[in-house]
């Protein structure tokens, strides 16, 4: 409540805002790849530019962000196609022209998927203090129907939201790349973003650069908007997973402490410690501990999605059962296989975060 949805003041006219480059990396087509672009094209700020990203130049999303510039053509946006590889991260490959041709002194990476209220890029602007590297936004979901995206939207807001909200209390870095409004300078002096085409994990290592360096990493009080036309129980959990992997790569000891932030394993650990010490039910003492936690993730999830949830509340029972029972297995899963597939390859991950293609076998 102290971090999210809160409006800050405007500074007044004779204090310019700095110009902010967008780039974004486009990867396809879905059915709402037109009006998430559209909202970055609406932004009520006075200088920036949107710089479209596309590796394949036989990508349907050419056409469609060529529309959008017709639409808007008083919006300085430019497209870049082919990209420019400098490292295994084919993010950063994509991203590299759009990179260089960046006008402005902010860098904003956005994700295709997210759909920005017209406000956002002002605040998160206005979140760029002087001792500031780095304003990420804590990924959250668009409402939309079904049980994929309310699974998506109660995950989003209440275990990613509780781990992301106490790692950014406690200072830990917790930024990812899905939104990210950066220092371009600070990046020039490690070498650009190419400095970190050697991880798939390039915004953790963005964030560990300027940490390293004295600056700190602040949270937008907006959270992400994640709106992509595609959801689906499997690319979710394929997602979940892949991150899960990346985590345990950079920082082994999450492999020991990530289970224990689960609500069934450390149920079982405080009703099995409570038994013992204090000679309780541990059954009574394990309801007990899911009747609070599921209370709690409730509240949070309304204070992250200020206002009325699209869901009942059988809906997130059912959401939020699904999601705890099935943490274990995906956690497991990471555990067991270290190769990662995303976008058009496939990675094998070594201790540190760093990543080697994996060549197809003949």
């Amino acid at each position: 409540k102290l971090k999210l949805h809160k409006k800050k003041a405007i500074p007044p006219m004779e204090v310019p805002l700095p110009g902010v480059s967008i780039i974004k990396p486009l990867t396809g087509v879905d059915p709402n790849l037109f009006s998430n672009l559209e909202s970055f094209f609406t932004q009520n700020y006075p200088v920036f530019e949107l710089l479209f990203c596309i590796q394949d130049e036989s990508d349907p999303a050419i056409m469609l962000v060529s529309r959008l510039m017709e639409k808007h053509p008083m919006v300085n946006a430019r497209m870049f196609i082919g990209g420019r590889p400098v490292g295994v991260n084919p993010k950063i490959n994509n991203m590299q022209q759009g990179y260089e041709a960046a006008m402005y002194e902010l860098i904003l990476v956005s994700d295709s998927g997210l759909r920005m209220k017209d406000d956002t890029l002002l605040d998160m602007v206005l979140s760029m203090t002087d001792d500031v590297a780095l304003v990420h936004q804590m990924p959250f979901a668009c409402d939309r129907k079904g049980f994929p995206a309310i699974l998506e939207k109660v995950y989003f807001g209440t275990a990613h939201a509780r781990i992301y909200l106490s790692a950014d209390l406690l200072r830990v870095n917790c930024a990812t790349g899905m939104s990210a409004l950066m220092r371009k300078k600070l990046l020039d002096e490690v070498g650009g973003i190419q400095a970190f085409a050697q991880y798939l994990a390039e915004d953790f290592f963005f964030a560990k650069s300027f940490e390293d360096r004295g600056w700190r990493i602040r949270i937008s009080s907006q959270p992400a908007w994640q709106n992509s036309g595609v959801c689906e129980v499997g690319t979710f959990q394929t997602r979940v997973t892949r991150w899960a992997k990346l985590r345990f790569a950079m920082l082994p000891h999450l492999i020991i402490l990530e289970p224990l932030s689960e609500c069934m394993v450390l149920g079982m650990c405080v009703a099995w410690a409570t038994s013992v010490l204090f000679d309780w039910d541990a059954f009574a003492v394990y309801l007990l501990h899911l009747l609070v936690w599921f209370l709690l993730d409730w509240m949070l999830l309304s204070i992250v999605q200020n206002g009325l949830l699209p869901f009942s509340k059988w809906e997130f029972v059912v959401a939020w059962t699904f999601r705890e029972c099935s943490a274990l297995y995906l956690f497991l899963h990471a555990l067991w296989d270290p190769t990662i597939r995303w976008r058009a390859g496939t990675f094998r991950l070594r201790w540190g975060g760093t990543v080697e293609v994996v060549k197809p076998s003949s």
